[in-house]
């Protein structure tokens, strides 16, 4: 079973168990899937919707962020429970550790030294660890081994 699939399963579940937070936060992760097929005319990979599931969190984290600076804590939570629902399709995210020592591999095999082939290494982690962490972690994580 594919991941999109394994959503539209549990979004029919959630319908049928009268669950309306998180029958509403899957239709609008399916409409997600469904805009990108329309506007790019193609058939969604399990790794295209891994993309666009971590996009949408991020959006989410980036709401929640602003209602909380405007104390709309009921709006904030909303967007944090969205989050949870998403979270369970992603891969299994790396520990710091983990994450550190893949780090440490790419860029021993790209023979970055310095800050300034940060841009070799980030390249090379992204499509490496695709899913299994977060860029904004990848990124600090680089900047602490390089700098």
């Amino acid at each position: 079973m594919s991941l999109r699939e394994k959503i539209n399963q549990d979004l029919k579940e959630a319908m049928k168990a009268k669950d309306t937070k998180k029958r509403d936060a899957l239709r609008l992760l399916m409409s997600a899937f469904k805009q990108i097929e329309v506007d790019e005319r193609k058939e969604l990979s399990d790794d295209d919707v891994i993309k666009i599931i971590q996009s949408q969190i991020k959006r989410r984290n980036d709401s929640a962020t602003q209602y909380k600076d405007a104390n709309r804590e009921d709006l904030m939570q909303i967007e944090l429970d969205e989050i949870k629902y998403y979270t369970t399709y992603l891969p299994a995210q790396l520990s710091n550790e983990e994450l550190t020592k893949a780090l440490k591999d790419i860029i021993t095999q790209t023979g970055a030294s310095t800050i300034k082939d940060m841009g070799k290494v980030m390249g090379a982690a992204s499509k490496e660890l695709s899913g299994r962490a977060d860029g904004k972690r990848i990124n600090e994580c680089v900047k602490s081994l390089l700098g």
